[in-house]
């Protein structure tokens, strides 16, 4: 009998290492817009975020996301993404 192997991902807000599938996906496409990946399988860069909307606050805070994809995030992308994730949760 084998064991299934769970993907683990880091939250860009708060750190913690936590099963993949719990996690929201945030990618940067090769054109560079920042998105949601409600799918898992957009090409582009991808960071993980918790389900918390102070892990999404202390990110952006700490410029986290800009870190994560190598590119400044315009404050509207912060803007339509905290919203898109208020209306998931």
């Amino acid at each position: 009998m084998t064991t299934k192997k769970i993907p683990m991902r880091k939250c860009v807000g708060c750190g913690e290492m936590k099963p993949k599938r719990e996690l929201t996906r945030l990618v940067r496409s090769p054109e560079g817009e920042v998105s949601i990946d409600k799918t898992g399988k957009k090409n582009g860069r991808g960071a993980y975020l918790c389900d918390n909307p102070k892990c999404f606050k202390a990110a952006v805070k700490a410029k986290r996301f800009e870190r994560a994809f190598g590119v400044p995030v315009e404050k509207d992308v912060f803007e339509s993404l905290e919203i898109e994730l208020r209306v998931e949760n």
